[in-house]
């Protein structure tokens, strides 16, 4: 330590008059004032072995995020444990952070032991306790180290208070521990950040190497475009390199001039990530705000940032027992759960344990925009590698037709179609019965002829748009099942979405008033009252308005859509 820090800790330092050494670390005044740690400290040492960086983080449990956020870029963990208090729930909770943030090594130090004569009884049973949550939790080979931190006893030379113990000191097993792989190991993940373009000769894409390498030469994938291209140079400030490895920095220049932009990636074509909108993930909640299923966040994660919402929360985990409990109505500040969570647009990941880099990710208000959780992201499902698969595929076009009678609620579902898949970056037309019968279809009654005439235009527009690469949303009543079927054969790619109510349903609604002039007589040959309406006998997707809410209608209708682009 330098001097003016040491005279710093020395004039803070309180009681019998020895110097404080948590004062170290414990720089805020609230910490002082309370004699507690609060916020993440982190300090630099090193020895003749290896150099070090230690992040002092708080543990009472209303720090949780504090603890996290300090474990996060950890490759060890150092557990303190109080002998007099033995290991108490938030020992696990540190733990079981530690563990979920990717942690596989571990010192627990048994602190205070001068308080009880150093009996060999009492650290055996905190080692026999523990050691036992650390097994369940994978640590690998944990260390336990009897220690009296004010004294010194154990923590750089070993003891001669602690005959007993044939263990290393704390400073000799942290210098020659076994380092943890590196963040930068795996296959490459270079995560886009800005393009560079000096001038016309110039376009280069700059971003961290977040794993693997990048040489001169070598083929890349760019995701979520799927496209291969190779790497031709590598530039940095200092000039090209002929690779590039974490945590450099470079400028990448491609054989190709492809659509690249803040938030895709390059990658290992022989090892890519998943791509997908839909995960399950190990959420820390840090907010005073609770957590709501179905509610809307940012999600940050690498290089690029989306909507997103979380879908369902699996289960929580008990920090006394471990083990998962039953899932919450909301999560609360500082409380650990599995979840399910759909992204607006595709994002390119690994699982946590795999990548820190690309398994993590964070959850921003979109109001306040402080950020409200920290999230791992576990193995994908198949339902995820699906929804991956659908929406990184090429995309090509689709009509998707909705039909129903009349306040059945098929422009209330294509509109809400419509705007999820817009924040997917999907390329989009809306074909509405009511907007087509005042423009395309002016003119024509409502006779069957005519009402199939209304029908075969409407497809003619969709399929038009389907072969030019966009999505057509079309919403009419279309009654009779020939000419959907019609319509259908003319298109190919065509997902029908039969929009379900009952006719007393549609009544009770009425949102125009058409049921009633109908029922008076004003409204002759009205489907459903006096013109029949044929249900399909094989849509892709039937929505029972009347039971189903209108996120659980859009949910079916969009996996049907990535089922369809994929070719599933």
């Amino acid at each position: 330590m330098f001097e003016d820090q040491l005279e710093s800790v020395r004039k803070a330092s309180r009681g019998d008059g020895r110097l404080d050494l948590a004062l170290i670390t414990d720089g805020l005044r609230a910490e002082r004032e309370q004699g507690i740690t609060i916020d993440v400290a982190y300090r630099y040492f090193q020895t003749p072995r290896r150099k070090f960086i230690i992040a002092d983080t708080p543990g009472h449990e209303q720090y949780t995020r504090n603890m996290a956020t300090g474990a996060s870029t950890a490759e060890l963990a150092v557990i303190l444990v109080d002998a007099r208090n033995g290991v108490l729930p938030q020992s696990r909770r540190h733990a079981c952070i530690a563990s979920l943030l990717g942690i596989r090594r571990a010192a627990v130090a048994v602190n205070k032991m001068d308080l009880l004569d150093f009996r060999q009884d009492v650290f055996e049973g905190i080692r026999a306790e523990f050691a036992d949550v650390l097994a369940r939790l994978g640590f690998e080979q944990p260390v336990f180290i009897p220690v009296s931190a004010r004294d010194g006893d154990n923590v750089v030379t070993r003891s001669p208070r602690t005959p007993w113990f044939r263990g290393p000191s704390l400073l000799e097993y942290l210098e020659t521990v076994d380092a943890a792989p590196g963040p930068g190991e795996g296959p490459l993940r270079f995560p886009v950040q800005i393009v560079i373009r000096p001038n016309q000769d110039f376009r280069g894409y700059a971003g961290q190497v977040v794993s693997g390498r990048l040489r001169v030469g070598d083929p890349v994938l760019v995701l979520p475009s799927r496209l291969e291209t190779r790497v031709t140079a590598i530039a940095t400030r200092e000039g090209d390199l002929p690779e590039a490895a974490h945590p450099q920095s470079p400028v990448v220049c491609l054989a190709d001039q492809l659509d690249i932009g803040r938030g895709d990636m390059l990658a290992d074509p022989a090892a890519p990530p998943t791509v997908a909108r839909e995960f399950a993930a190990t959420l820390i909640w840090m907010a005073a705000e609770p957590l709501r299923p179905g509610a809307a966040y940012l999600l940050k994660h690498t290089t690029r940032q989306v909507c997103a919402d979380v879908r369902a929360v699996r289960h929580a985990i008990d920090m006394r027992t471990l083990e998962p409990v039953p899932a919450p109505s909301e999560l609360r500040l500082n409380d650990i759960a599995e979840v399910e969570i759909e992204t607006h647009q595709p994002i390119c990941f690994d699982s946590y344990r795999r990548n820190r880099g690309t398994g993590s990710f964070i959850l921003i208000d979109m109001i306040s925009n402080r950020t409200v959780a920290a999230g791992m992201i576990l193995d994908s499902t198949a339902r995820a590698d699906a929804a991956g698969r659908a929406v990184a595929a090429k995309h090509r076009g689709l009509t998707v037709w909705f039909t129903g009678l009349s306040a059945s609620g098929k422009t209330t579902l294509c509109n809400a179609v419509y705007q999820r898949l817009a924040a997917r970056g999907c390329k989009l037309e809306l074909l509405d019965g009511d907007t087509v019968r005042k423009h395309l279809s002016k003119g024509l009654g409502f006779s069957r002829e005519d009402r199939d005439e209304n029908i075969r235009r409407i497809g003619f527009v969709a399929g038009l748009l389907t072969r030019n690469g966009v999505i057509a949303l079309a919403a009419a009543i279309s009654p009779y099942r020939a000419i959907r079927g019609e319509v259908r054969a003319a298109i190919g790619d065509f997902v029908e979405v039969y929009v379900n109510a009952p006719l007393e349903v549609c009544e009770a609604r009425d949102p125009k008033g058409l049921y009633r002039e109908a029922r008076a007589g004003q409204l002759p040959g009205f489907t459903g009252i006096d013109d029949p309406y044929e249900p399909p006998l094989g849509a892709e997707v039937e929505c029972r308005t009347d039971r189903e809410s209108v996120e659980e209608c859009v949910r079916k209708v969009l996996a049907a859509v990535d089922r369809a682009l994929s070719g599933y």
